[in-house]
Formats: C-alpha cells, sequence, structure tokens
C-alpha cells in the first residue's frame, strides 16, 4: 500500500507562482510513474503532468506546456510540480498519483492517490 501527501496548495493571484510536492511512502512499493491531476468544481479530473522513472520521459496536458514542470526524485519517491504563471482556469484540486506500471497517461492507470492540495488562482 503505497501513501502519498501532498503539499504546496494555496491562494495566488494571476501570474504568481506555485510548488506542488509529494512523497510517497509504504513498505515493499515502487513506482515507475507518479503525476498529478487536478479536478475543478463541476469538472472531471484532467490530467495535469506525469514522470516516468522508468522511461525517463515527462508528460503534460497541453494547457500546461510551456508553464508548468514535473521533476522528482526517484529514490526519494517525491515528485514536484512547478507552477508558473498561474491561470483563474488552474484553480483545482491537485491530486497526486502513483503507479507501479509504465502505462501513462490516462486516470485508470494510477492505482495509487492522495488526499489533494487545493490551488485557487484569483482575479
Amino acid at each position: 500500500q503505497v501513501q502519498l501527501v501532498e503539499s504546496g496548495g494555496g491562494l495566488v493571484q494571476i501570474g504568481a507562482s506555485l510548488r506542488l510536492s509529494c512523497a510517497a511512502s509504504g513498505r515493499g512499493f515502487s513506482t515507475h510513474t507518479m503525476g498529478w491531476f487536478r479536478q475543478a468544481p463541476g469538472k472531471e479530473p484532467e490530467f495535469v503532468a506525469a514522470i516516468s522513472w522508468s522511461r525517463r520521459e515527462r508528460y503534460y496536458q497541453d494547457s500546461v506546456k510551456g508553464r508548468f514542470t514535473i521533476s522528482g526524485d526517484n529514490a526519494k519517491n517525491t515528485v514536484y510540480l512547478q507552477m508558473n504563471s498561474l491561470k483563474p482556469e488552474d484553480t483545482a484540486i491537485y491530486y497526486c498519483a502513483a503507479t507501479d506500471s509504465s502505462s501513462c497517461c490516462r486516470k485508470v492507470d494510477f492505482g495509487s492517490w492522495g488526499q489533494g492540495t487545493q490551488v485557487t488562482v484569483s482575479s
């Protein structure tokens, strides 16, 4: 069983930056891919970004390319999401997700989820 704990959310103004962190813990687990999803009020969850340790690749949703950067430390099972030039449409609960599979990046590909952290971008 993998536990994921997110931190770093908050309330910011348009154009500001935030850095989300997610730490995975548990016994006897391995993560091939860690990533972030978000869910805005009244909308379905959507993929944001992911990093595959095994493939050494990063994946992004088109709307965040050039603004968000995912990074992490495989040895520490930690992943970060640096969010720059934030927009009101980035407002959502951000969830960290992990999988021991190399598959990415549908919601069903990820078996472990954090509790979420709120990001609010005010105009």
